[in-house]
């Protein structure tokens, strides 16, 4: 810095004595005019010299597979220096100049582009800014090439000042998420959180106050070099998030919806591989502006049972297979009633079949019985969960949680039953989807992650490693009971709509009022949670649709359907998550006769004629063959609905039976059994498709 101080003194002293000499020649020829107020004030900041920061570039953001999410681009703001260039020089270019100027910022004529070019040669200004408009580098590429300044910088006098530019490449997708910052360094997201790691060290050169206010930088040599910001790799699955933010469009869009929240985690690790929030603006489109699934704490509604029933099955004798009295769907606390969506009610029911068809009246009955005289008990376990904290997320601006407390002045007698499905008190989405992803990693909840590595290039700084916020959330015992209850709530109870035959999912449905004003509206918060395949669990996710217009407004036919969408896009794309494909069985010549797959009828009738031993898994129609000694075993062909079917080892009569019935067009080449088919089993089904077999 010494050595800064000196070269800037040296400079000034050189600059006044300049400035004297031309004062001294000005007073013996008579020509000096003092200077007061303003007009010296003005000729000061001429004179001034300071050393400025010099931005540097700043880090990129990336995908878990190295795509790009953020990055910045190098632009340019176009100046000139009117004393630098010949007359010779300007004199020839300058119409020339104007003319491309002016067809290129097409903000005034070549004529205006002239006189001001004129007037900064007259009055020897030395920095003109040409344009406000920034360009890229291949426009500045071109520019280079046009008359003056084709001679650069120091014969033409052109000055391209770098501007960096922030740039993402999939534009709006993960665009809260992937955040912004300002130039007051405030702003949102991952930039925002990362600001630290991705702004890098700003460098110092030395400018020159000029007239106008602008600063002009002096190349002395002293320029002390930026260093550029590190990178980060976050664990966003850039396709996921299209199928994502996709998928809760249109859910959006068709419901009329006020904004959305969708989040897909892997449970092992806690990376979060998807996450969106779209709000519907006046004009009735739909875009990212807050994240709601991080900030926005909300009354999470029946996904809230599952805390409920740990605490119940944690802390009392109860038992699932236990009846409880809902009685037609109504029932009163104090002044306020508590209802069932059935409009009769459930009548006598078990805790298990409660929370599957997700009934108020059993879940306020169940806690007011077992907590009512000592509420703190409920709540404690709500504390040893580890939902009443933050979850301590990479993003800033997490929503803290809001839990009432027996000692809280607003406490009340119908607050813990309220409290049972989930009303009275404020979580996050995230918060939800945590809880049920520790139900899915073996009762081990995990901190949601959003970014794994801090880069330097090809070299890591910083590895974010899962944390382990409560290794057991409840029993190994309890454990079992919720991961049967959440499989029977998609099997048989609310959200039996996404049910499927292809892999297993569990979670909960969750439809709550929305409070406005101090009073609950008809307006609805629908949610869906859980996790897939249920299993051997690798995803867990949450949906949220706020407010759905039409007839629609529960979270089985809202925010579940949004959910399986999802989960159905994974199930395709991740081969590991698919059942291995068994070897086919070929019948050992002179044991048996080629009996491989058919109508179980006609197959069991075919052995007993034959005096062959066989017996059966299934009932079902359609039946594949397995040898077993001197026996056969049947077992069920699955023929799921709008999949195609599995009809290898099939007769030509029975493979034309099952494939034309799913609405295929067959053709067939060769004669016996099939042995081949050209669409895979469990592919989707376009009606009217075309399907070859070769039968041999």
């Amino acid at each position: 810095m010494n050595i800064k101080k000196s070269i800037l003194l040296r400079v000034r002293i050189a600059f006044l004595l300049v400035f004297l000499f031309a004062a001294a020649v000005a007073v013996k020829v008579g020509r000096i005019q003092f200077f007061e107020g303003e007009k010296w004030k003005e000729l000061s900041n001429q004179m001034s010299f300071q050393y400025r920061p010099v931005k540097a570039t700043r880090g990129n953001i990336y995908s878990d597979n190295g795509s790009l999410l953020a990055t910045s681009l190098p632009f340019y703001k176009v100046a000139f220096d009117a004393t630098i260039a010949s007359d010779k020089v300007f004199n020839e270019g300058l119409d020339s100049l104007s003319y491309r100027l002016s067809r290129f910022f097409k903000d005034k004529s070549a004529e205006a582009y002239t006189r001001q070019l004129k007037n900064a040669r007259e009055s020897n200004r030395q920095y003109l800014a040409l344009s406000s408009k920034t360009i890229g580098y291949q426009d500045k590429k071109e520019l280079e090439q046009w008359p003056i300044f084709r001679n650069g910088r120091l014969r033409g006098g052109v000055i391209f000042e770098k501007v960096d530019k922030r740039f993402r490449p999939f534009s709006n997708l993960s665009l809260r998420t992937v955040g912004f910052i300002n130039e007051n360094n405030r702003g949102a997201g991952l930039e925002y959180s990362f600001n630290d790691q991705l702004a890098g060290q700003d460098g110092e050169a030395l400018y020159q106050r000029i007239a106008g206010g602008s600063w002009k930088p002096v190349f002395d040599g002293t320029e002390i070099k930026s260093e550029e910001g590190y990178d980060i790799e976050t664990t966003i699955d850039i396709n996921l998030q299209d199928v994502s933010e996709t998928a809760l469009l249109r859910a959006l869009e068709y419901h009329e919806a006020d904004y959305g929240v969708v989040a897909v985690m892997e449970v092992a690790t806690g990376e979060v591989k998807a996450i969106a929030n779209l709000s519907r603006n006046d004009k009735g489109y739909y875009y990212e502006r807050y994240n709601y699934a991080v900030g926005g704490l909300r009354e999470p509604g029946s996904t809230f049972k599952l805390a409920t029933m740990i605490a119940l099955l944690e802390n009392t004798n109860i038992r699932m297979q236990d009846t409880i009295n809902t009685g037609n769907g109504s029932l009163k606390f104090y002044k306020n009633t508590v209802r069932d969506h059935e409009k009769d009610g459930y009548g006598i029911i078990t805790v298990k079949e409660a929370f599957e068809v997700s009934s108020n009246v059993a879940m306020a009955k169940l806690v007011d019985r077992y907590f009512g005289k000592t509420p703190s008990k409920f709540v404690e376990q709500i504390d040893r969960i580890g939902l009443s904290q933050p979850l301590g997320l990479q993003i800033k601006g997490e929503g803290i949680p809001k839990i009432k407390r027996p000692t809280d002045k607003d406490w009340s007698g119908i607050t813990l039953p309220w409290m049972a499905y989930g009303y009275g008190l404020e979580i996050t989405p995230m918060q939800t989807l945590a809880l049920y992803n520790a139900v899915a990693n073996g009762g081990k909840m995990i901190r949601p992650i959003f970014v794994k590595n801090i880069k330097q290039a090809d070299k890591t700084i910083e590895t974010y490693e899962p944390i382990v916020l409560n290794n057991q959330i409840c029993s190994e015992e309890t454990l079992i009971k919720l991961r049967l209850m959440l499989e029977g709530v998609v099997e048989r109870g609310t959200a039996e709509n996404i049910n499927n035959a292809h892999y297993k999912i569990a979670g909960k449905t969750g439809t709550a009022q929305i409070l406005e004003n101090g009073r609950y509206t008809r307006k609805y918060m629908t949610s869906f949670a859980g996790y897939f395949p249920a299993d051997n669990p690798k995803y867990s996710a949450i949906v949220l649709i706020k407010n759905p217009k039409g007839w629609r407004q529960y979270g089985s036919n809202v925010a579940a359907p949004v959910f399986k969408e999802i989960a159905d896009n994974i199930y395709s794309r991740d081969v590991d998550m698919h059942d291995p494909i068994a070897d086919e069985f070929v019948a050992e010549a002179g044991v048996f006769p080629v009996i491989r797959s058919g109508n179980l009828e006609d197959l069991k009738y075919l052995c007993n004629q034959l005096g062959i031993s066989n017996h059966a898994e299934t009932d079902k129609d359609w039946v594949q063959t397995q040898v077993y000694g001197n026996s056969l075993k049947w077992k069920e062909n699955k023929m799921a609905e709008n999949l195609v079917p599995n009809v290898k080892g099939m007769t030509l009569r029975d493979a034309l039976y099952v494939l034309e019935s799913n609405g295929l067009q067959v053709r067939v080449q060769g004669k016996g059994r099939v042995m081949e088919q050209s669409k895979l089993p469990g592919v989707r089904i376009s009606k009217g498709a075309e399907i070859t077999i070769k039968l041999s």
